[in-house]
């Protein structure tokens, strides 16, 4: 008897919750779309609703979450509950009929309804690495407390998850497994000579070379950031420390992550670059089923490079990699910092290469004090963000 699983989708309009649905619309014998989630893209969450019929639809923002309410009258989803605001981002995570949460919204926005689905015992599909670099402890001890199963959704966390011991269980430790060799394409600029930097444009850095994202993410990924915060979500995720994870540029982005071995073995998580396989693993575990991707044509590839990350070029990477040694709150601090030079960038106000020394300004005005409660973490959140906004005032002045 195939026993269906209620799923919500946090972020829905992203482009991992069209992901997500891609894979859901082939499985729709396994899983029922209970809620869906959006901040303000009313117009893709309609034509979702329409197709999947969630019971329930959130709209963060106030004013279009009105719109959306007047877009659905005399439509076939008429009677769908619409919520707004970001608490009922929390209300719909731990609905009692959802089994499942993608945890997709982007940046420190999708903390708490994360967190909050890891305290009610769910299957928590973890896109979101935000939530782990800002809570760390408190969230892997949400996990813990309530029984509830974490499955990561990045690529590269879904690779070397698959690639741990058999019955690995994230958080746990795995003394088998000395390294985690973390891959990341090099993004845009991986040649681009490094005085050139400062003239990249928001066009050139949200155009990545093998993966299909949103600004920020793209953004992220072209300052190695993304793979800062990777590296941090990867010391809590498979319980290892900093020193244990090297970054390896692999502009090809066919191995997806590897784990080596103390016998000497290395393996290797191989795939086309398309988020459907890291979401339908997850979906699927501990079993599989189809994601819809093509499958891998492994004499197209021809042959793939390997080379270290480069500090100079990517500053970013080397800030998260103090963040996460210092400890406390300053990955919260870091990620904090990042999301406001980010916005500056994408708002054309500051140049590519002032994002790491906004951050690092930031940085160096707070100490690593215990990130022992949320408050304190979302305080510091809160700080960080206001530092940075002084940081690019005094830039641009």
């Amino acid at each position: 008897m195939i026993i269906m699983k209620g799923i919500c989708v946090l972020g829905a309009t992203g482009s991992i919750g069209v992901s997500t649905l891609d894979v859901v619309k082939r499985h729709s014998d396994l899983y029922k779309v209970i809620a869906l989630t959006a901040n303000t893209n009313i117009d893709t969450l309609f034509e979702q609703c329409i197709e999947f019929k969630p019971e329930v639809a959130v709209v963060v923002n106030e004013q279009k979450a009105l719109e959306f309410k007047a877009k659905i009258v005399g439509t076939e989803i008429a009677e769908m509950q619409v919520l707004a605001g970001a608490e009922a981002l929390v209300e719909v995570a731990t609905l009692e009929a959802v089994d499942a949460v993608m945890a997709a919204i982007v940046g420190a926005a999708g903390l708490l309804s994360a967190l909050a689905a890891a305290k009610a015992g769910k299957t928590v599909l973890l896109a979101n690495k935000e939530s782990l670099v800002m809570s760390g402890d408190i969230f892997m001890q949400a996990i813990k407390d309530s029984g509830a199963k974490l499955l990561p959704i990045d690529s590269e966390h879904n690779a070397i998850f698959q690639c741990m011991p058999a019955g690995y269980v994230a958080g746990q430790d795995a003394p088998e497994a000395r390294r985690i060799l973390l891959t990341a394409s090099g993004g845009p600029f991986r040649t681009t000579p490094v005085e050139e930097l400062h003239n990249v444009t928001v066009a050139q850095a949200v155009a990545h070379p093998k993966w299909s994202m949103g600004r920020k993410i793209s953004v992220d990924s072209a300052t190695m950031m993304n793979k800062g915060l990777e590296l941090i979500e990867a010391c809590l995720l498979f319980n290892m420390q900093p020193d244990q994870i090297q970054v390896v540029i692999h502009p090809q982005s066919i191995i997806h992550s590897m784990v080596d071995y103390v016998d000497g073995s290395v393996l290797a998580q191989m795939g086309n670059p398309d988020m459907r396989i890291p979401i339908a693993h997850a979906m699927a575990w501990p079993d599989r089923f189809d994601s819809g991707v093509a499958p891998l044509d492994i004499f197209g590839v021809k042959h793939m490079d390997f080379e270290p990350a480069s500090l100079e070029r990517f500053p970013c990477l080397r800030l998260a990699i103090e963040a996460i040694k210092a400890g406390g709150i300053m990955p919260t601090v870091l990620n904090a910092a990042n999301e406001i030079a980010v916005e500056a960038f994408l708002d054309e106000k500051i140049r590519f290469t002032d994002i790491p020394v906004i951050i690092e300004k930031s940085m160096a005005e707070f100490t690593a004090t215990e990130a022992d409660t949320l408050e304190h973490i979302l305080a510091a959140d809160s700080q960080a963000r206001e530092q940075a906004q002084l940081k690019i005032k005094a830039l641009l002045a």
